[in-house]
Order: C-alpha cells, then sequence, then structure tokens
C-alpha cells in the first residue's frame, strides 16, 4: 500500500491575542508537490523503515525515521493493532523549511496502518493521538481535503487561557470552518533559502512567549483582510487582489514577527520577488520557504528568482492541489 501527500503553505495564524475567547486559527494553502511518499507492508512483527536510494540527504533521513517511528508507535498503542510494518520512504523533503513536512509523515504513516486494519478515522481524530494540530489546523486540512483551507482555533479555554503554542499548552486539533478551491491556473513559485533561519523547539516558544498576545486591532485588521478581501477576492479569480492581500498581511499580528525574524537576506528575496512582478509574496509558516502568486502575464517571475538566488537556495514552480491524500492498495 502507497500513500502521497501534498505540501502546504501555512499563511498566517489569526488570532494570537485571545481577547473575543479565541485563539490560533490559519489559513493555508494546498500544493502539489513536494510530496511525501511511503509504501507499507505487513512484516512478522514490529516497525522497520528504509529508503529509496535517490534520499540520500541525511536530516530527511534522520527526520522521517523518527516521525515514522514515532506516529507508528501512537497509532498502534491507540488502537491495539499487532501486525507489523516494513515501511519504504520513496518521497521526501526537507524538514523545518515552512512546508509542514512533518505533519505530513506523521498523518502518512498512521493512515497507512488504519487502512491495513481497516479503520476509518480522519486526520482530526489521528492529529489528536498523534500530538499534531495543537495550534494550526491546517496541514490536516490539507491531508485530508486540499485546496485553500481555513480553521477556527480554540476555544481559550481549552489551552488554559493562554495563546501559548501546543507545546507549552496541549490543545486538540481545530475544526477546519472553510474549505475552497484554490484556481488551477494560477502558479505558486517558492524559493528557499540556503541560510540556517529556522525557527523550532525552545526558540519558537521563546517568541511566543516574547510577542504574544499581539496587538488587538492588528487581529481584528487580519480578520477584515483574510474574510472579507482575500476568501472573496479567491472566489472572484482576482489573482492582483488575491496578492494584494497576501502582502498585506505579512505586515500584521504574528506573521509580521515571524518574518522580522528571519534574516535579512530572506526578507531581501520577498521583496525583490515583488519587484520582479510576483502578485503577492508570503513567508509559509517561520520559513525559510518565500511564495509568490504568478499567472500567463509575469512567468519571468519564476526565471528572475532564480538567478537573483542563484546557488544559495532552490526555487520551483508549483501549483494548488484541490485535494488531499492519494493512496494506492
Amino acid at each position: 500500500m502507497i500513500i502521497k501527500t501534498p505540501s502546504r503553505l501555512h499563511m498566517t495564524l489569526i488570532d494570537l491575542n485571545g481577547s473575543y475567547g479565541r485563539a490560533d486559527g490559519g489559513i493555508g494553502l494546498t500544493i502539489n508537490k513536494p510530496n511525501f511518499t511511503l509504501r507499507c507492508d505487513y512484516s512478522e512483527s514490529g516497525i522497520s523503515i528504509d529508503f529509496n536510494e535517490k534520499i540520500t540527504d541525511e536530516e530527511i533521513r534522520k527526520e522521517a525515521f523518527k516521525k515514522i517511528s514515532m506516529s507508528a508507535e501512537k497509532v498502534i498503542s491507540k488502537y491495539n493493532f499487532d501486525e507489523g510494518f516494513h515501511f519504504t520512504v520513496e518521497e521526501a523533503y526537507p524538514p523545518h523549511s515552512g512546508l509542514g513536512s512533518g505533519t505530513q509523515m506523521s498523518l502518512a504513516t498512521a493512515k497507512l496502518i488504519c487502512e491495513f486494519n481497516e479503520k476509518k478515522v480522519d486526520s482530526i481524530q489521528l492529529g489528536s493521538i498523534l500530538g499534531r494540530g495543537g495550534s494550526s489546523g491546517i496541514g490536516m486540512g490539507a491531508f485530508d481535503y486540499g485546496g485553500f483551507v481555513v480553521d477556527g482555533g480554540h476555544d481559550l479555554k481549552d489551552k488554559g487561557g493562554s495563546v501559548l503554542p501546543s507545546s507549552v499548552n496541549p490543545a486538540k486539533p481545530p475544526q477546519l470552518i472553510g474549505r475552497y478551491d484554490f484556481p488551477e491556473d494560477w502558479e505558486i513559485v517558492v524559493a528557499i533559502s540556503d541560510a540556517d533561519t529556522t525557527v523550532t523547539g525552545m526558540k519558537e516558544d521563546d517568541i511566543f512567549e516574547k510577542y504574544c498576545p499581539v496587538p488587538k486591532n492588528d487581529v481584528e485588521k487580519l480578520s477584515h483582510i483574510i474574510f472579507m478581501n482575500l476568501i472573496p477576492f479567491l472566489l472572484e479569480k482576482n489573482i492582483e487582489s488575491v496578492g494584494d492581500s497576501i502582502n498585506i498581511i505579512q505586515k500584521l499580528g504574528f506573521k509580521n514577527i515571524e518574518v522580522s525574524r528571519q534574516s535579512q537576506n530572506v526578507r531581501d528575496l520577498m521583496d525583490n520577488m515583488r519587484q520582479f512582478g510576483a502578485y503577492g509574496v508570503g513567508m509559509s509558516s517561520f520559513g525559510p520557504a518565500i511564495y509568490g502568486l504568478i499567472d500567463k502575464h509575469n512567468q519571468d517571475v519564476f526565471k528572475a528568482t532564480q538567478d537573483y538566488l542563484g546557488d544559495d537556495g532552490i526555487v520551483f514552480k508549483t501549483k494548488a492541489q484541490n485535494h488531499g491524500f492519494e493512496i494506492e492498495k
């Protein structure tokens, strides 16, 4: 059995103020590459993992091994499954790049094991078992449904009255409150700098503690931009106005903090992609992945971004994926 998952752009968390009694919430876009592809076969006992010979990056191998092992142990323990499983990672992409690899690896592993045992479980349930989605449900929405997804965050009471991340205040995965098809004739240029400026672990917790709660008026403006500008313009297929909304989002609330914590070269990359003509440029999660919208009228953005970044990173084009994981039995 083989499962192939998409990746995602986490565009922003919505409310890290909490004055209205809820926290978190988020918007994100499912993209059709890069992918995580995992093969699963029965084995006599236990969990074993190997990799396609094309996957040579040691960081990818180490992170995939950890995520697959932990996720398998949790779901087997939860449902008292007793079969052994052998996993082969056929396709993977770098962790901590802002594209959500950790959630996709974890959910893919758990989903395969449940499918083998004819157990029907959606990603919200799996996320609770795996400890994913305590702050954002975008990765789970991308896994299950694809498209442009919106999650409604958490009751502040479920987070102990705090807007701090799930590593500090665990919470159940949030429910999706919206899911929309994204125009498949629009393209996304993704640029990932080689700079080691990722934010994980205690460093991430420290940032939440230092900068949260964010200003209430930022949250109010951000909510308006998302629900009265970005989403309606998306449904109207107005790429220029969607892009304008993405640009505004980078300067509001917690996204503004995420961008400000990145290195100058990443921020310069964002500015240059705008100057090259991308309709809107944003940073996914804490970065370093940067994305910009293009269509048939500004295809030269891709080449200009490649030339600008040179050998100091990677640049690729992708499109939205309006469906979730694919499984082959």
